[in-house]
């Protein structure tokens, strides 16, 4: 059973693409602000649970991005690239009916709604970023060597076992012991919707092949010209106490994108899902209704 935060339980979505079958949580009512919410690497969209209740006048549709949580996961063979997420992203909005709508990112999510952004700019109201910006640069002679580690390492988690538990408190306490820090209660939320039962008793939902490289990454040239590109005006929420990668790198990623607003405040990766959520949702709140679009 999923935890109960301050509001009424979310309603369960499923959204059937070309690609791939994508489980979803909606906040809200149709007729509010349009926001479409991106969890981050392994996560699933209880990331958003604390979060979205304390959201005010909009309409949040979470998704379970391919391969985590409760959604489907990419053919065989496959490398798990964010380049099809963007696609997904729109897809699944077409299907909500929504020609412009606002991002709200975690992490890879926050990397995934800026690439959207510099995509289909045109269609983007605002982009809302916590603990997340844009991926790791690298130049561009990595390529070949990048893409033999993509293809070496699909195949090889391709054939990994994912770990059994024998109930889920031990599937939390594994979560618990992962790279980021989480309390108990964010640790609960995420394990619940991310494991599955199976015949020896549960294991993760999510696709191992999420831990083999991307094909590609983008060079700074590329990053500049999809920054470039986008139009909606963003926020970044940045955890003073995170341990992501992204901050070792984040003076040169804001250098690309200089027009990003940035609001630091204290808090560990998952800030949004941990007891600094009311203070992430005030500055949200803020900077969503500067922009609202009825869908």
């Amino acid at each position: 059973m999923l935890p109960q935060f301050e509001s009424v339980m979310p309603k369960q979505r499923i959204f059937e693409l070309t690609s791939v079958t994508l489980a979803a949580q909606e906040w809200g009512e149709v007729g509010q602000t349009p926001v479409l919410a991106l969890h981050g690497w392994l996560d699933n969209s209880a990331s958003f649970s604390e979060l979205a209740p304390k959201l005010k006048n909009v309409h949040l549709v979470a998704l379970d991005l391919a391969g985590h949580g409760q959604s489907g996961h990419r053919p065989p063979g496959v490398a798990y690239n964010i380049w099809d997420d963007v696609a997904e992203v729109f897809a699944v909005a077409d299907q909500l009916g929504w020609e412009k709508f606002t991002l709200l990112g975690h992490s890879r999510g926050a990397i995934i709604s800026t690439v959207a952004a510099g995509t289909f700019p045109e269609r983007i109201e605002s982009l809302n970023l916590v603990d997340g910006l844009l991926p790791m640069l690298v130049k561009e002679s990595d390529a070949p060597a990048q893409l033999a580690q993509s293809i070496l390492e699909v195949k090889d988690k391709s054939a990994k076992q994912l770990r059994v538990f024998s109930d889920i408190d031990t599937a939390v306490k594994a979560r618990l012991g992962g790279h980021f820090k989480l309390s108990l209660k964010a640790a609960t939320a995420l394990s619940e919707r991310g494991i599955k039962a199976v015949p020896e008793g549960f294991s993760w939902s999510s696709d191992s092949r999420l831990m083999a490289a991307s094909a590609f990454k983008l060079t700074a040239g590329h990053a500049k010209a999809f920054v470039s590109k986008i139009t909606a005006p963003a926020l970044l929420v940045l955890a003073m106490d995170s341990d992501s990668k992204i901050h070792p790198y984040m003076g040169e990623v804001l250098k690309i994108y200089p027009d990003v607003v940035v609001e630091e405040m204290p808090g560990t990766h998952h800030l949004h899902l941990e007891a600094e959520a009311e203070q992430v949702a005030e500055v949200l709140n803020r900077h969503i209704a500067l922009h609202q679009t009825v869908a």
